[in-house]
This record gives structure tokens, sequence and C-alpha cells, in this order.
């Protein structure tokens, strides 16, 4: 008499896949899917040992939930294992994959199954399969296509469908959609980091990474805080002037249906500053110790002097500023910082104006302030027409287009034509930035005419980063200083440039430079 044939123990494993978190709220997410995977599993009476979970679009290359699948079938190839899925659409990406993902799955000891298929592999199981795959791909395909398409779409209408860039956010209007708003209290951070680079307030990125780093509002990254790479994005995102594009999908620049946080000018200014490159006007680590260091240069070599202390024999420590340049003639000569700075501070009282040539230059500043006021009028109009004459080439082009019978032709004038409409957005907003500024030119300038009043207070009174200030506002060069002929004459910004040529004191205009940041 044979012995009854007893049916070895059977362990399954379930795969299950979304595209992404909208699947959950349509009720096709993870746990649905597993759940039609565990019935099927008992009605098979199969033990389910392990389940793999992964939210991702089928597209992707790298699934690492299917990548641990594997390795657990390897690791228990002896024994076998079922793998099963809710759909052969939850499986691969298209067909090519789906047989290879298959074999890979073979070899590793797995046995596909599912409730809606059946995995076989006679010629008609073989076939349906195919088919199902096929369509599968299909599906895929086609919902990215018709995805892109209404993406497009949105970004032609002026929304942005994408993730918003900080500062900015996605509420949902009626009729819109999802339309992106200030997300504050950051939005006003970014906006002040922009109009700061764009003012030359931050002179270099790095200054608007020590801004970005030291406000509390600004949200940071748990290791790295705030990145180069974060701020370089940062100022070159268009979506901040209030516009959108989308060159991969040919659609060009054009107004955004939400409100930016800078205008389209500042945004160009700041373009232009990013290509140029920035000069500070004085060091990033400026301190009470030594305000002065990365200021002052050699007399003799040009080279920046360096403020360090010395100790003594009875070990008291002197502060002191030096050249280290080994070629100088003054290498290694210290120079006392009371010395230095009692000088600095003497020639900030001598660029100081007299009360009369002040109050001479405020009335010059307010009369150029009328005027312009009364320019802007006239400045929106001479836009208007220039819009004018814009929108005729670009007319003009459009008609080329349509004759023309080269493709490399075509692709140079609708080149020429995206150059014009960016041209046209910054007429546009030349002519609303034109317009006469509300407030009197007391409230309008009270700090810069304060501060033009008298440097030497802000220096004296003031805290690093306002003593930072002055040197930034004042001067357009280092300072060179000897011991024993003190400071040279110094490179001023223009506004005391022009004091200065008032004063009839013999002093030319110098050309606002900047110098670096050692």
């Amino acid at each position: 008499m044979t012995a009854p044939m007893v049916k070895p123990a059977t362990k399954a494993v379930l795969y299950c896949r979304v595209s992404d978190k909208a699947q959950e709220r349509k009720g096709n997410g993870l746990a649905s899917q597993e759940a039609c995977c565990r019935e099927y599993a008992r009605f098979r009476d199969y033990e389910v040992v392990e389940v793999f979970r992964e939210v991702l679009t089928g597209s992707s290359q790298d699934r690492p939930a299917m990548t641990l699948l594997l390795k657990y079938l390897k690791q228990n190839k002896r024994e076998g294992r079922v793998v099963i899925i809710d759909d052969i659409s939850r499986f691969a990406r298209d067909i090519r994959g789906h047989w290879l993902l298959r074999e890979e799955l073979r070899t590793a000891g797995g046995l596909l199954e599912s409730p809606r298929i059946k995995f076989a592999d006679d010629a008609d199981s073989v076939f349906n399969e195919n088919i199902l795959a096929s369509v599968a791909q299909h599906q895929r395909q086609k919902n990215a296509e018709q995805t892109k398409s209404r993406m497009r779409g949105r970004v032609q209408n002026g929304y942005w469908p994408f993730n918003p860039c900080i500062g900015l956010k996605h509420i949902r209007k009626s009729g819109e959609g999802m339309v992106l708003v200030r997300d504050e209290p950051v939005a006003s951070v970014v906006q002040e980091a922009l109009e700061g680079f764009a003012s030359g307030r931050f002179q270099i990125q790095a200054e608007v990474k020590r801004f970005l780093l030291n406000h509390p509002d600004f949200p940071k990254r748990p290791e790295a805080g705030v990145t180069n790479q974060q701020v370089k994005v940062l100022l070159s995102r268009i979506l901040y002037a209030g516009y959108v594009e989308a060159p991969e999908w040919d659609v060009p620049l054009r107004k955004g249906r939400h409100d930016g946080l800078i205008s389209f000018e500042t945004f160009e200014r700041i373009q232009q500053r990013m290509k140029e490159g920035g000069y500070a006007p004085a060091r990033a680590d400026i301190s009470d110790d030594f305000p002065l260091r990365g200021v002052l240069a050699c007399d003799h070599c040009g080279k920046p002097l360096t403020g360090y202390w010395s100790g003594s024999s009875t070990g008291k420590k002197h502060p002191y500023y030096m050249c280290f340049n080994n070629t100088c003639a003054r290498k290694r000569k210290s120079m006392r910082r009371d010395q230095v700075e009692g000088a600095f501070s003497d020639l900030l009282e001598r660029l100081t104006p007299q009360p009369k040539l002040y109050e001479l230059a405020l009335a010059m500043f307010k009369d150029a302030w009328a005027q312009r006021s009364q320019q802007a009028l006239a400045v929106a109009k001479r836009c208007e027409e220039e819009m004018g004459k814009v929108q005729k080439q670009i007319d003009v082009l459009l008609d080329r287009i349509v004759d023309a019978g080269s493709e490399t032709i075509v692709g140079a004038y609708e080149k020429r034509i995206t150059m014009l409409e960016r041209s046209k957005i910054e007429l546009v907003e030349k002519s609303k930035n034109v317009e006469p500024v509300k407030g009197t030119f007391e409230d309008l300038f009270e700090l810069a005419t304060r501060f033009l009043a008298s440097p030497s207070k802000l220096w004296k009174f003031g805290d690093a980063a306002q003593r930072k200030m002055v040197l930034r506002l004042t001067f357009s060069d280092r300072l060179r200083y000897c011991p024993k002929n003190g400071f040279r004459t110094p490179k001023t910004t223009l506004p005391f440039s022009v004091l200065q040529g008032f004063s009839g004191g013999g002093e030319k205009m110098a050309r606002p430079k900047r110098f670096e940041l050692f």
C-alpha cells in the first residue's frame, strides 16, 4: 500500500505598489492591494510571511522594494516562495521589463501568481500574459501623455503644476484649481534675500546664505542647513517674479496667475549680478577685535593687512595689524591697532561734510528726486511705444515662420521671438515700476541722509554689522595705510565723491568700485 503524499507547507510574499499618494485616496492604495492578495493567499492555503510595499511610478527603474524582494527570494531559494501581485500593471513598466523581471524572479526561486491572471508556460497563457502586459504598458504611457498634456496646458494658462518653491505654496481656488500664493513668514524672508542681492546689500551669494542661515523663520535642512546650491536655485527661480515657463515643453516665459515676491526687473538684475559675480566690500568675519580686517591694505605692496593678538612677556595680549606678504619691505612689521583705528576715525571725520555743504547737497538731491518723479510718466509712455515696436517685430517673424521651409530657419525665428517676448515683459514691468513713488523724500531717505551726514557716529557707536555697512557705503576700494604717512586719499563711493567735489578740495570723483572679500 502506497503511503499518502504529504503536501508541503507553501509560503507566500506579497508585492504591492502604487504610483503616488493620490491612488490611496481613490481606493486603489497599498492597503486595498494587500487585502486582495491576502484573500487570494487564504484561498490557495498560502502562509503570508512577508509584504513588500513601495510608492513610486512604474516607469522608475530604481525600485527599492522589488530589490529587497529579490534579495529575500535568493536567501530562501531552497524552500521557494510564491510571489503574489494584485494586478499585472503593478509588476513592470513595459513588456520587455515584464519578462526580464519574470526571469529574474524565477531564477531567485519565486513563483509569480495573481488573483486576476494565471501565469503559466503554455502558448495560450504566454499569449494572454503578453496581451495584458502590453495593455498595462499602453495605459501607463497614455496616462503619462495625458498628464504631461494637462500639466503643459496649466503652464500655458499661467499656472504652476509642479512642486512650489520655498516661500510659495499651493491652495485650491474655486474654478482655478491649485494656485500659488505666498507662504508666510518664509515668503517675506525670501523676498528680503532676493531684493537684498539685487540692490547690492548682499554683494555675494555667500552673504545671502549667511542671512538665510541666521534668520529664524527660514527652514534649514537637518544636516546641511542652507547649501550653496539651494541659494543659487533660489536666486534663479522665475516663479518669484510672478512668471512661469517650461522650455522643455516649448512653453516660453509668460505671466503667471500668482503674485510674485519681486518684480521682473529685480529678477533680471539678480541674473545679471550672478553672471558678473560679486565682490564683498568687507570681510564676512568682521568683529569687534579687528573691524578693519579685510579693508586695510599695506601701502607698500597693496596686499590686505591681517589683525592678530600678540602676547607679551607678562602674558598680556596686545592687538596689532600686520602685512604678511613675504616680498613686502614691511613684512611682519607690527602696527598698533589703536594707532591704525584712530587714524581711520580721523579719516571718517574728515569725510563728514560741513553742515552748510550737507544742506546744499540735500537740497540738490531733493530737486533731482522731484525731477525723476516728473519724468516717470514720460518714461512710461516711451515704454509703451517700445512695446508696440517689439510687438510689430514679433508679428513680422510669425509671418516669416509660416513661409519658412527650413527647420533651421524656423528655429532661429522662434529663438528670436522668445527673446523679443522677454524684452516685452521687461518693458511692461518697467512701465509699471517707473510710476512716481508714494511718500516724501524725507520719509523715503531719512536713514540714508542721516548716514551721509555723519558716518563717523555710526562707526563709533554701531555694532559689528553696522560698522560693516559703513565700510561698504563709504569706501569703494581698500584703504592703503602707512604708519608714517597714515591713509592715502581714499576712493569713496559716489555720494561722498560728489560731496568732495562740492567742497572744492581738489578731490576727483572716484569711479565706484568694490573690493573683494579676503
